[in-house]
């Protein structure tokens, strides 16, 4: 089957957006947070790659480049429930700020310990430190530290996934019921993957979040060289 994928350049890109799809059909009807579209596309493909044998590179191709071409305007998209929503997060300037640098200074906390418990390299440690993050941002921190990108991205992508999945759950779960305050920290824990199920809760929680990317990326990379030093 790894021929059809060689011989199909736009054959990975139809697959990712069919089973994406499908996903989306069974959330519908099921309503299970585990039927995330996001989790089951990547699981789907990825069970494809190792099914089949395919390289990576070989599934996606010229696929992949489209993929990577709408990431950017799809990100922009997101700042549309923050103008909307501009004035009410405006007045909860301080709450943004706060809860932003809360999350931001609890992951790294997180990170120090796991340096400890683990008796990481710091190259490996200084890979986690931007896993909050978007990979836009969080691969070049992570290159410019001495961290290993491949290794952030990965992170990345798998705390995107988990908070899109698992934020309204643990958010019902400790009885976090103020709209603003999902979306801050839905924002601040799972960037652009789970701002997107943000969105899906509502259009505050949606621009909450969409905020909280920004000012989380920029607190972790004023903070992430100064919490690196510790590895060394």
């Amino acid at each position: 089957m790894s021929e059809i994928f060689a011989g199909c350049s736009c054959f990975g890109l139809l697959m990712a957006m069919g089973s994406y799809q499908l996903a989306r059909v069974i959330n519908r009807r099921m309503g299970k947070e585990l039927c995330n579209p996001l989790l089951f596309a990547t699981l789907f493909c990825g069970a494809v790659l190792l099914g089949t044998g395919t390289e990576y590179e070989v599934f996606y191709q010229n696929g992949g480049q489209v993929l990577e071409f709408f990431l950017t305007p799809a990100t922009i998209c997101l700042a549309i429930p923050l103008y909307r929503q501009f004035a009410l997060l405006k007045k909860n300037a301080g709450a943004v700020l706060a809860g932003c640098a809360a999350g931001v200074l609890a992951h790294m906390a997180g990170c120090v310990l796991m340096l400890v418990l683990f008796k990481m390299e710091a190259a490996e440690y200084i890979s986690l430190l931007p896993k909050s993050i978007t990979t836009a941002i969080g691969k070049g921190l992570s290159e410019e530290l001495g961290g290993y990108p491949a290794i952030t991205m990965a992170i990345i992508m798998l705390t995107g996934l988990f908070g899109a999945v698992a934020a309204p759950p643990l958010l019902k779960l400790f009885g976090v019921r103020d709209p603003v305050s999902q979306g801050l920290a839905i924002g601040t824990s799972s960037h652009a993957a789970g701002t997107s199920r943000a969105v899906q809760l509502g259009e505050i929680q949606g621009a909450a979040s969409s905020l909280a990317i920004v000012v989380t990326g920029l607190l972790t990379v004023v903070t992430a060289p100064l919490f690196a030093q510790i590895a060394g």
